[in-house]
Parts: structure tokens; C-alpha cells; sequence
């Protein structure tokens, strides 16, 4: 049996990257944490957390982390079974959710789901199944295709995407056309390394794969200011872009193509119960 009050330390530690953020969080003093999650280390033989900054979870502390925001789903359920009988946890719910998604309509759902406070964390649309599947988060939205083992997976809808940069730019850069060459040369706007959006649309566009110049900005709409100033093209969700298109700030590489994405929300089974209002609520759009 593995000490509540410990558990609790380990995962407040892990969620807020710091003894002392984790101290705060639990009303406790920082020794009182250390000493909880060294008593736990030391029953167990084994080290659980990094003690860097931000502090990092071992393989064996990232298991412990996701057993207990298990334990907590599972409390957050019974605590609904028993018509509020006992207290609800407030520990917040991790999910991992695409920037895209985020951006266009994930916040009015969460917002229609009471009871929730939520941990997001936000990624590409190509990386959220990878901390499902490594256990970070509880549940995630991510881009249809293989399910990650052990989840249920509710399709939810699409993100179309399109191709867009200034006038000035696009007068800049593809003054003969929008060709592979030019697009290899032209510098385009990443979320971040993992993210393969462009380049599929570049090989959409030209019918070639493009090795792409790029800057990396990390949020959806730092990339289409980043693209209203001329600082390069890029490709967001169609309808966030649309404003931008009809005013004239930016055009379409390609006129007319989309990208459709289709997104699916994975929850794992032993999760299904206590986020089922969620899982609604994402289905119903």
C-alpha cells in the first residue's frame, strides 16, 4: 500500500516542477514534501524524481504520477456515485490537447463541463498521443490513426487546414509560383520541431517533398501575426484564418486547398467512467 499523503507530494512535485511550487500547493512546508517523497524513495528502493529545475519525473516516478491521477479519477467518480457525499478532489485534470484545437474550440467545451480543473498540455497535433502513451496525461486529444493501447477513441471532428502568407511576402517569394523550389527557399512558420503540418501541405501543393527553411513559434496565433507581418508562411485552421484572408492581410498559397485533419479524443478504459461527461461534450462539438 502505497502512503495517500506521499503519493500526493510525488504528484504535486511532478505537476508544478518545483519542491517548493508543490509546498504551496499542499499547504505544507518544503521539508515536510522532501521528506514524504524521500520516506517513499526509500520503501521502494528507488529514485522517483530528478531533482532539476523543472523537476523530472524517473521512468518509475512518471508510473507513480499516472497511478495517482488514475486514483484520482476514480475518487472524482465515487465522489459522484455517492451524490456528493464525500469531498471532490481538487488535484486538476491533465489532458493533452493540439494548440490548434485549443485555439479553434477546445476552451467552450471545457467550460460546459463542471467539476473539472484542468492541467492542459499543449502540443502539436502529431505529439499528443505520445504522452498518452508514456502516461503523462489522462486523456488527449490527438490526430486520427492507430489507437494508443488500452484507450477508447471518439472521433470528434476535423481541422481544415490552409496555407496562407502577407501579400508582400507572397509577392517576395513566389513571384513565379508556388514550386517546390520556392517553398524550399521561402522561410515558413513551425510550431515546433515535431510538427510536419507544412511540410505535408508544401508536398500537397507541389506533389514533392520539401526540405523547409522555418521559424518556430509555439502557439497558433503567434503564427498568423508572425505571417501578418511578413515574417514567413505557415498554415493554421481555416476559419481562424478566414478574417485574415477576407480583409486582405493574408492570401492563400494555393487557393482553394485544404489540409483536413481529422481529430479524435482517446481516454484510457480504467478512465472512461469519470470523464464520460467530457467525452460527450467533445462528441457533441
Amino acid at each position: 500500500m502505497i502512503d495517500p499523503a506521499a503519493l500526493a507530494a510525488l504528484s504535486a512535485v511532478l505537476r508544478a516542477g518545483s519542491f517548493e511550487a508543490a509546498a504551496a500547493e499542499l499547504n505544507l512546508t518544503q521539508s515536510a514534501v522532501s521528506q514524504r517523497i524521500k520516506t517513499l524513495e526509500e520503501r521502494l528502493g528507488t529514485t522517483l524524481v530528478r531533482r532539476s529545475r523543472p523537476a523530472t519525473p524517473t521512468a518509475t516516478g512518471q508510473r507513480l504520477l499516472r497511478h495517482a491521477e488514475e486514483v484520482g479519477l476514480l475518487e472524482r467518480q465515487l465522489s459522484r456515485d455517492l451524490a456528493a457525499l464525500l469531498p471532490a478532489r481538487d488535484a486538476p485534470l491533465r489532458i493533452a490537447v493540439t494548440a490548434d484545437s485549443l485555439a479553434s474550440f477546445v476552451v467552450p467545451i471545457l467550460a460546459r463541463v463542471p467539476g473539472f480543473l484542468y492541467d492542459l498540455v499543449i502540443d502539436d497535433q502529431d505529439a499528443s498521443a505520445d504522452l498518452l502513451r508514456r502516461g503523462q496525461v489522462a486523456a488527449a486529444i490527438t490526430i486520427a490513426g492507430p489507437p494508443v493501447q488500452g484507450c477508447d477513441v471518439t472521433p470528434i471532428g476535423a481541422l481544415s487546414y490552409v496555407a496562407f502568407a502577407a501579400p508582400e511576402f507572397f509577392d517576395t517569394w513566389f513571384a513565379d509560383g508556388v514550386t517546390a523550389d520556392a517553398l524550399g527557399k521561402a522561410p515558413a512558420l513551425t510550431f515546433n520541431r515535431k510538427d510536419k503540418l507544412q511540410e505535408r501541405l508544401a508536398e500537397r501543393i507541389t506533389g514533392q517533398k520539401v526540405r523547409l527553411r522555418t521559424h518556430y513559434i509555439g502557439t497558433t496565433d503567434g503564427i498568423t501575426l508572425a505571417a501578418c507581418a511578413g515574417l514567413g508562411w505557415a498554415a493554421n485552421p481555416a476559419p481562424l484564418v478566414q478574417p485574415h484572408l477576407e480583409s486582405g492581410a493574408l492570401v492563400e498559397l494555393a487557393p482553394g486547398l485544404r489540409l483536413d485533419t481529422p481529430l479524435v479524443w482517446q481516454v484510457p478504459r480504467q478512465n472512461r467512467e469519470a470523464l464520460q461527461e467530457l467525452t460527450r461534450e467533445l462528441k457533441r462539438g
